[in-house]
C-alpha cells in the first residue's frame, strides 16, 4: 500500500509540475501578444499623428508663402513698378522678387503679367515646368485672395502659392513655390521621431524618393520594397524592412500634377517601438524560466525520494540492458519491493544464459563451431582497425570446396556435413601447426570458409594459400570412404585492394571464383575481374528479354566430309544482336548464360531455329544432320529427351537429324545423371558426340561406357598440326582411338588445304574450319549449298575413287 501512494503521489507531483509549466507558458504567450498588439497600436497612433503632424507642416509652409507673397503683392512700389510697365522698372521688380523669396526661403519666385505670360522669375528653368499648374492657379487665386497647390517637376514636389497684384484692379500675379524635400523630411523627423520619406510617382506608376530621412541604400530599399506592393498600396499601416530592421509604415498622398502623384511615406521602428516591451518580456521570461527550473528541482528531489528502490532497479535494468549481468541486485527486503528485485535477479539469470546461447549461434558455426561470417566480418574489422594504426598489410583468403554439391547429392547431407567438420579441423591444425596465433579461420555458409592473416606481406599469403589447397587436396576418409576434394582460392589486400571489411570480403570472393574459373590454385584479386564481372552481369540481366525481343540468331558452319568433299552436316551456333552494343560474342554470355541457368532457355531456342531449318533444307533437296551443344545444366534436366521427343514430332524429323555434342566437363560435373540423360537420348536414335575432345579431365575408362557417336578433336590441336609435328601425334592418336572405339571424328578448326589433306591422309573423317565456311547465318545456307565445290584435288581423287569402284 505504502508503494503504491508513493506512485500515486509522484504521479501527482509530475502532474502539478507539467500544470505550471502550462501555466507558465500559456501566460507568457498571452503577455507576449499583448504586448505586440499594444505595441501595434501604439505605433499605429504614432503614424496618425505623424499623418497630422506632416499636414501642419505643409500648411505652415503655405501659409509663409501665402503671407509673404501677399507682402509683395501689396508693396506700393512694387505694385507702381508693375503698374509702369517700363523695361526701367524691370530690375526693381527682380530684386523685389529675389528679396521676398530668400525672406520665406523659396525656391522660386516669378510675376506673370495681366497677359498671363510669365513676365520675370528667379529660376527660368523651375519656372518653366511650373508655368502650366500656375496659370491653372490664376482665376482661384484672384477670386479667393491666392490659392495654394502642388506641383511636381523633374520628379520633385514643391508647394505652389499663387497671389493676384491688385491697383485696384488686377494688373498681374506673384507666384512662390516651396520644395518638399529632405529638408522638409528633416523637420518632421525632429517634431515627430519619425522618418519620413517624400516620393513621387510618375504616369507609369514608377515610385521615386524626392528626400528621406533614411540615407544611401535605405533609402533605395524603401523605395524597391514600395514599388514591389503593386499598383495600389495599402490604405492603413503596413510593414516594411530595412536592413534588417522592421518598421511600420503610412504612406500619405498630397497631391497631384499631370498625372503624376506626390506622397510621403512614414515610418516607425518596430524594434525602437517595442524596445521597452521587449525589455520586460525577457524579464517576464527569465522569471517564468527561474520558477520553472525551481519547481523541477523541487520535484525531481521529492520524486528521488519517494521512489529511490525504484530509481535503483530501472538503473539495473539499464545495467542489463547494456549487456552487464553481472550486476549484483538486492532482494532482501520483505516488501513488495524486495519482490520485485527478487523476479528481476531470476530474469537476469535467464536473459543471461539465453543471450549467450543466442550469442553463439549468432556468431558461431554449430556444425564447425568456427566464426560464421557475421563474427568472422567484425574480427576483420577490428583487425583493419590494428592495421591501420600500425600501418600494416592484412589478406583475407577465401575458399570454396569443389565438388561439395556432388559429395552432397551422391553421400547425402549427414555425409557433407562430416566433410565440412573434417575440413575445419583440418585448416584449424594448419593455423596451429604453423604458430599462426593472429589467424582466424570461419565458416562463411555452405562449403565457404575464409582465413584472416593479419600482419602479413602477399608472399606470407600465398604460401599459405599453398599451405591450405595442399592440405585440402589430400583425401579425406569418412565412413570408409575416400573423397577427393580441393578448392579454389581467392586473395585480397589491405590497403593494396580496400580498406574496409565487406568490400575486402567481396574482392576475395571475386578472386575465389576466378581461381575456380581458371582451376589453377590461389588467385590475387585484380580490379579487372569486377570489371569484366559488372559487364557481364550488365549483359546477363538483357539476356531474359532477348529471345522475346527476337535479338537472337541462327547461324551455321558446315561439316564436310574430308574424303570426298560433300556436305554431311551443320552446326547450329548463336549470335546475339544487340540494339545498342552491336554483336555481342558468345564467349561474352554463355558462360553466364550457364551460370545463372538462363542457358536451358538459350538451347530450347537454338533447337527450336535448327528444327526449322532442318526441315527447311530436307524439303529443298538438302538433309543435313544438324549439331547443337548442350549445356551442364542441359544435362542435369531429366526431360531434355521428352523435349527432343515433341520437338521432332512437331517438325515431322527423324532422330537421325541431330547430333548433340557435349563438352567433356560438363559430363564429368555430375557423370552419373549426366550418363542416365545421354543413354536416353541414344536410344531415342540421336547421334551423341563429345566436343573439344583433349581439354578435359575425363577418364578414358569413363569415356568408353558413354553412348556416343562422333568425336570432335578440339581446334588447339588442329590450327597448327602443319608446322608442329607433336600436334599431329595428338591427332593422329586421336583418330585411332576415335576408331577403334566405333566413333565418327570430325576435326574443328582447319584453315588451310593442306591441313584437311594432312587430316584425310590420318583418316579423319568429317572437318569444319574457315577454309570451308565461316559460320553464316542460317537463311544463307542454301545459296552457299548451291555455290559449294570442294578443292580441285579433292574433287579428282574422288572421282577416281568412284571410277576405280565401278
Amino acid at each position: 500500500m505504502h508503494l503504491r501512494f508513493r506512485s500515486l503521489e509522484s504521479r501527482i507531483v509530475t502532474l502539478f509540475l507539467v500544470l505550471i509549466v502550462a501555466v507558465q507558458v500559456v501566460g507568457l504567450l498571452v503577455i507576449q501578444r499583448g504586448i505586440d498588439n499594444n505595441a501595434r497600436l501604439a505605433i499605429s497612433s504614432e503614424l496618425v499623428n505623424g499623418a497630422k503632424v506632416f499636414h501642419r507642416l505643409l500648411e505652415q509652409n503655405a501659409q509663409n508663402l501665402r503671407f509673404g507673397a501677399r507682402l509683395l503683392a501689396r508693396d506700393t512700389a512694387f505694385v507702381a513698378a508693375i503698374g509702369n510697365n517700363d523695361e526701367s522698372d524691370r530690375a526693381t521688380i527682380e530684386s523685389a522678387l529675389v528679396n521676398s523669396g530668400r525672406r520665406i526661403k523659396a525656391s522660386l519666385t516669378m510675376l506673370i503679367g495681366e497677359d498671363r505670360k510669365i513676365s520675370v522669375s528667379t529660376n527660368p528653368p523651375q519656372a518653366a515646368g511650373l508655368q502650366k499648374i500656375a496659370l491653372s492657379m490664376l482665376d482661384a487665386a484672384e477670386a479667393g485672395d491666392g490659392a495654394i497647390g502642388i506641383a511636381i517637376v523633374d520628379h520633385r514636389p514643391f508647394q505652389i502659392v499663387a497671389m493676384p497684384v491688385k491697383a485696384p484692379i488686377t494688373i498681374g500675379w506673384i507666384v512662390m513655390t516651396f520644395p518638399i524635400d529632405r529638408q522638409l523630411a528633416n523637420d518632421m523627423r525632429e517634431v515627430s521621431s519619425l522618418h519620413t520619406t517624400v516620393l513621387t510617382r510618375d504616369t507609369q506608376g514608377k515610385w521615386l524618393s524626392a528626400g528621406s530621412t533614411f540615407v544611401g541604400p535605405s533609402a533605395q530599399e524603401v523605395v524597391d520594397q514600395l514599388q514591389a506592393l503593386g499598383g495600389k498600396p495599402p490604405a492603413g499601416p503596413f510593414d516594411i524592412t530595412v536592413e534588417t530592421s522592421q518598421y511600420s509604415a503610412r504612406l500619405l498622398s498630397i497631391g497631384e500634377d499631370s498625372g503624376q502623384t506626390a506622397s510621403v511615406l512614414l515610418a516607425r521602428s518596430i524594434d525602437e517601438a517595442t524596445a521597452e516591451y521587449r525589455r520586460l518580456e525577457r524579464w517576464l521570461i527569465g522569471l517564468t524560466l527561474g520558477g520553472i527550473f525551481a519547481s523541477a528541482l523541487a520535484i525531481v528531489f521529492t520524486a528521488k525520494r519517494i521512489a529511490q528502490p525504484i530509481s535503483e532497479l530501472v538503473t539495473t535494468a539499464k545495467r542489463l540492458e547494456g549487456g552487464d549481468y553481472k550486476v549484483s541486485i538486492d532482494s532482501t527486503r520483505e516488501d513488495e519491493i524486495g519482490q520485485l528485485a527478487h523476479a528481476f535477479d531470476s530474469m537476469r539469470e535467464g536473459i543471461a544464459k539465453r543471450e549467450q546461447e543466442i550469442r553463439r549461434l549468432a556468431y558461431w558455426d554449430p556444425l564447425t563451431n568456427l566464426p560464421n561470417r557475421a563474427q568472422f566480418v567484425v574480427q576483420l574489422n577490428d583487425a583493419l582497425q590494428d592495421a591501420r594504426r600500425r600501418e600494416e598489410a592484412l589478406f583475407v583468403l577465401m575458399m570454396d570446396l569443389d565438388r561439395f554439391k556432388h559429395v552432397n547429392d551422391v553421400m547425402g547431407h549427414s555425409f557433407g556435413d562430416a566433410l565440412l567438420q573434417q575440413v575445419a579441423g583440418r585448416l584449424q591444425l594448419l593455423l596451429a601447426n604453423r604458430r599462426q596465433l593472429s589467424a582466424q579461420v570461419a565458416r562463411l555458409g555452405g562449403d565457404e570458409f575464409a582465413v584472416l592473416l593479419p600482419a602479413a606481406n602477399i608472399d606470407a599469403a600465398l604460401l599459405m594459400a599453398a599451405e591450405i589447397l595442399q592440405a585440402l587436396e589430400t583425401p579425406l576418409s569418412l565412413e570408409d570412404q575416400m573423397v577427393d576434394i580441393g578448392a579454389g582460392l581467392g586473395i585480397a589486400a589491405y590497403p593494396e585492394h580496400a580498406d574496409d571489411g565487406e568490400t575486402l570480403l567481396s574482392m576475395a570472393e571475386v578472386a575465389m571464383y576466378a581461381a575456380k574459373q581458371r582451376n589453377d590454385g590461389a588467385v590475387v584479386y585484380d580490379a579487372a575481374m569486377d570489371k569484366s564481372s559488372a559487364k557481364s552481369l550488365s549483359l546477363l540481366t538483357e539476356l531474359r528479354n532477348a529471345a522475346e525481343r527476337n535479338e537472337f540468331r541462327l547461324h551455321v558452319q558446315p561439316k564436310i566430309s574430308l574424303q570426298t568433299g560433300k556436305v554431311v552436316g551443320m552446326e547450329a551456333l548463336v549470335r546475339w544482336v544487340h540494339p545498342e552494343r552491336g554483336n555481342v560474342f558468345p564467349d561474352e554470355f554463355i558462360p553466364f548464360a550457364e551460370q545463372t541457368g538462363f542457358i536451358r532457355v538459350l538451347t530450347r531456342w537454338v533447337m527450336e531455329r535448327s528444327a526449322e531449318l532442318c526441315r527447311e533444307l530436307a524439303l529443298k533437296g538438302h538433309p543435313l544432320k544438324v549439331s547443337v551443344n548442350l549445356s551442364t545444366r542441359d544435362l542435369l534436366d531429366q526431360d531434355l529427351p521428352a523435349k527432343f521427343a515433341d520437338l521432332l514430332a512437331r517438325h515431322k524429323l527423324t532422330p537421325g537429324s541431330f547430333c548433340l555434342e557435349i563438352t567433356e566437363s560438363a559430363i564429368m560435373d555430375d557423370p552419373v545423371r549426366a550418363q542416365q540423360t545421354l543413354e536416353r537420348l541414344s536410344a531415342m536414335g540421336l547421334d551423341l558426340s563429345i566436343d573439344d575432345f583433349g581439354t578435359g579431365y575425363s577418364s578414358l575408362a569413363y569415356l568408353k561406357r558413354l553412348p556416343v557417336n562422333e568425336l570432335k578433336i578440339d581446334k588447339s590441336f588442329v590450327l597448327n598440326m602443319e608446322n608442329d609435328e607433336g600436334d599431329t601425334k595428338i591427332v593422329r592418336s586421336t583418330i585411332d582411338l576415335g576408331h577403334n572405339m566405333g566413333l565418327r571424328v570430325v576435326a574443328e578448326g582447319i584453315e588451310s588445304e593442306a591441313v584437311w589433306r594432312l587430316l584425310a591422309e590420318l583418316g579423319c573423317d568429317q572437318g569444319q574450319g574457315y577454309f570451308m565456311s565461316r559460320p553464316i547465318p542460317g537463311d544463307q545456307m542454301i545459296p552457299w549449298l548451291e555455290k559449294w565445290q570442294a578443292p580441285i584435288a579433292i574433287a579428282q581423287t574422288d572421282d577416281s575413287a568412284v571410277a576405280a569402284d565401278s
